[in-house]
């Protein structure tokens, strides 16, 4: 059984189709690149597995749990989609990070909450804070624990927010265009995390431009264009030998 099952995702926006039937599937530990020109859809798929849109057909089911049915989310309260979300990771292309809340801070939040509300604070809290610290230091972060989200480079703050989303366990770690927002000299250092992550076998979905890094990191590309997927097979074929017209003309943009 794959970790993750995608099946018919449709999504609109008014009178606008964003997404067309898509479908896919992942094993764990599996890296998969979506790649795509703007507007192809990206992003609001990432959305609709985050939860953050709902999308108005199909069905997501993680590790043999159906998340999303079309037929049945107008019975499902927030809370329970806050639950659904916490098996995804999102990593945003602008970092989001909290600006209040030191490094540290914002890499407990979310750990902290959660279990606030299950009334287990004060016997995770320890735990919490271990983990984050943990975090950070494999992000090559533990001297900006204490700093504030304006007193790091884009670099530093893309890390600490890879440490955000890792610090719930999520099944899938989702990225945004996770180098978009950075100057080309700190690219560098963020796919670097990425790239251990995946040698790590993380569980990854990451919507990237970086054609390159795609190729060597990722197990699997999905190229859309339009709201639907032209190809999808093993990334090294589908980005040095594309067979769809469609993605020949896409990559020749970096050859």
């Amino acid at each position: 059984m794959s970790l993750l099952e995608v099946k018919n995702i449709k999504k609109s926006f008014e009178n606008t189709r964003v997404l067309n039937d898509i479908s896919f599937s992942m094993e764990k530990g599996q890296a998969v690149s979506i790649i795509g020109s703007s507007g192809s859809g990206k992003t609001t798929l990432l959305r609709c597995l985050n939860f953050l849109e709902r999308p108005d057909g199909g069905t997501i089911t993680v590790a043999g749990e159906k998340l999303f049915d079309a037929n049945d989310m107008g019975k499902v309260s927030e809370a329970e989609i806050r639950r659904k979300r916490l098996h995804f990771g999102l990593v945003f292309q602008s970092f989001n990070l909290f600006p209040q809340y030191t490094a540290l801070e914002n890499v407990t939040i979310a750990p902290r909450l959660a279990a606030k509300e299950q009334n287990r604070l004060a016997m995770d809290e320890a735990a919490i804070k271990e983990r984050a610290l943990m975090l950070l230091d494999q992000m090559g972060l533990s001297d900006r624990t204490g700093n504030y989200p304006h007193q790091l480079s884009g670099g530093q703050a893309q890390r600490v927010a890879i440490a955000r989303a890792l610090a719930m366990q999520p099944d899938i770690l989702c990225f945004d265009e996770p180098t978009s927002a950075l100057d080309p000299e700190l690219t560098g250092e963020v796919l670097k995390v990425i790239r251990g992550l995946a040698d790590a076998h993380t569980t990854m979905i990451i919507v990237t431009h970086e054609m390159a890094f795609a190729r060597d990191v990722a197990d699997y590309v999905i190229f859309m264009d339009g709201g639907n997927i032209v190809e999808q097979g093993n990334a090294k074929d589908v980005i040095d030998n594309p067979r769809q017209e469609r993605t020949k003309k896409f990559l020749s943009g970096y050859s």
